[in-house]
């Protein structure tokens, strides 16, 4: 059954979903995902529409993933958040297809915290953004043991990131078939000093702060257009399991004020 063609009856299921994660911080999911939003965002039609989303509490990247998608992106936190909460923030988003990018690496974050969980919970598929630099057939090995490390956790696809020729991707490409067939390649992105968003780290540049910021996101989005599967990678996207019930996900009021 192809998920984007006959989803379930459940309303909630209407809601597919992906998690962008990485093994590591600085492998440039974020940039990735921001490629991937605002390329889906040019071509959304007959109700393929996406949304972006972010594991944990941060607030720098959602507002670079609503400037890519034009469509608020809001947070899913395992620890911060009932399950009810993320639920019904999943329920109510405007598009079927919601891309949610992980925090740190996979597994990072304590128990009950990482992108890892998240992913169990909701049930959505991960594609694993690969930094190559330094590596060529050792990342088949990195992707085995990341595919096998939870069972509740399903590594979908990857992505190569930063690759530097074509013999770089050709040893991976060879590494991959003899190691790990069963995972499907989405696309290798070049080495590319253009795709490199300011420092991001405690606020110090926000998405508002950034005069080029729409040429970034467009260059982003041709580069990854023209090097990963977009088809195939939607095509990966999985519905939501959980059921929002009745629950109330309105800001808390504040605690106190000056």
């Amino acid at each position: 059954m192809n998920p984007l063609t006959n989803p379930p009856m459940n309303p909630l299921m209407s809601r597919l979903g992906l998690i962008i994660a990485a093994p590591a911080s600085g492998s440039g999911k974020t940039v990735l995902t921001l490629g991937c939003l605002r390329a889906l965002a040019g071509r959304a039609s007959a109700g393929r529409e996406v949304a972006g989303a972010k594991a944990g509490p941060d607030y720098i990247d959602p507002a670079f993933h609503a400037a890519a998608c034009r469509k608020p992106c809001f947070n899913l936190d395992p620890w911060a958040m009932r399950i009810e909460t993320i639920a019904a923030l999943i329920a109510d988003t405007k598009a079927e297809i919601i891309l949610c990018e992980g925090v740190m690496g996979l597994f990072d974050g304590g128990y009950g915290c990482s992108t890892a969980d998240l992913a169990a919970l909701t049930g959505w598929p991960v594609i694993l953004v690969v930094d190559v630099r330094g590596q060529g057939a050792s990342t088949a090995a990195l992707i085995q043991g990341f595919a096998r490390h939870r069972h509740d956790v399903a590594i979908a696809g990857v992505i190569f990131n930063r690759v530097a020729s074509a013999p770089h991707e050709a040893a991976i490409r060879e590494a991959m078939a003899r190691n790990c067939p069963e995972i499907p390649i989405l696309g290798f992105v070049p080495r590319d000093q253009n795709l490199a968003t300011p420092e991001r780290h405690l606020g110090l540049v926000q998405a508002r702060e950034i005069a080029s910021l729409e040429a970034f996101l467009d260059h982003a989005s041709a580069v990854v257009s023209s090097c990963v599967d977009l088809e195939k990678l939607l095509s990966l996207a999985m519905p939501a399991r959980l059921n929002p019930g009745n629950a109330d996900h309105s800001p808390m009021q504040t605690l106190g004020q000056r």
